[in-house]
């Protein structure tokens, strides 16, 4: 982080940044601890043309998280543009290795946010991100609709034009509808992370959960229940508190194959072909 940078945040900030810490966890954008001899700050800072609609979206959504009043989140304070790119600065929040209390603890609070009660349409007012990738959130009133033509047709196009599926892999729109109305049960909105795999969450040191690195959008809460099952990290503690708060229903273990098939696609977008075998599996199995 260069001097000038320092500076402007000393002036946000009202305070003297007297020491600079690399962190370490960021795919995609730098991050850094700040501390004055008070208080501590997070900033993350990225070069490329797309950081400051993306840190826009952040703060948004970490806004829009906090305002349901289930879970928290770190509090954005600011997001600039800086030269090509921009930094977005907040709350640092001090963390620990969570326990078997600490993850019930944030299942039950993931599934109150799963149950505040939000609009009666799927999508949001703004696209935003999944990792670097722009989210279509256009609304639909229909879950089948918006998740076939908002989620899984623009990875499945982005996959075909990058040359990582061949168009004769890629099932059509109608084929997809089908499939998944079937499947799909009638699906009230509910207000989701959007991306919560296990890097996207902290426990403080006070055993509070935050969720962190957002992609909120209106759907169907399974997704997020999905997305914490493809890599791991949550535990037993965590998915039978939720589950006292959220039941499951019947076909969650079909319905949690496609809905990592989103996740799936935009992993082997961002990051290529060894993603593309679990993604076969999973069009070959349903489509």
């Amino acid at each position: 982080m260069d001097k000038e940078l320092i500076e402007h945040l000393n002036y946000i900030l009202c305070t003297k940044i007297e020491r600079v810490s690399p962190l370490s966890g960021g795919d995609i954008s730098r991050a850094y601890l700040l501390e004055s001899e008070t208080e501590k700050f997070f900033c993350k800072l990225n070069a490329e043309k797309m950081a400051l609609p993306m840190f826009r979206a952040e703060k948004n959504a970490l806004h829009a998280l906090l305002k349901t009043g289930a879970i928290a989140t770190p509090r954005p304070f600011q997001v600039e543009p800086y030269k090509k790119g921009a930094f977005i600065l907040m709350e640092y929040i001090e963390s620990k290795r969570a326990n078997t209390e600490d993850m019930a603890l944030f299942g039950r609070q993931l599934a109150k946010l799963h149950q505040a009660s939000v609009k009666n349409e799927f999508g949001l007012e703004e696209d935003n991100f999944i990792g670097s990738l722009p989210q279509s959130n256009k609304k639909h009133l229909d879950w089948t609709t918006f998740y076939v033509e908002e989620r899984l047709l623009p990875q499945l196009k982005s996959a075909a034009d990058k040359g990582l599926l061949g168009r004769d892999e890629i099932p059509s729109e109608d084929t997809m509808m089908v499939v998944c109305t079937d499947m799909f049960p009638k699906v009230s909105p509910s207000l989701l992370h959007g991306d919560l795999w296990s890097g996207n969450y902290l426990i403080s040191n006070h055993g509070v959960p935050f969720l962190i690195d957002p992609a909120i959008y209106r759907g169907h809460y399974e997704v997020d229940i999905a997305m914490t099952k493809l890599f791991g990290g949550f535990g037993d503690s965590f998915y039978r508190a939720y589950k006292e708060v959220m039941p499951p229903e019947p076909g969650e273990n079909e319905r949690t194959d496609l809905y990592q098939l989103y996740y799936l696609l935009v992993h082997l977008n961002l990051f290529g072909n060894s993603y593309k075998p679990a993604v076969k599996r999973i069009l070959a199995a349903y489509f």
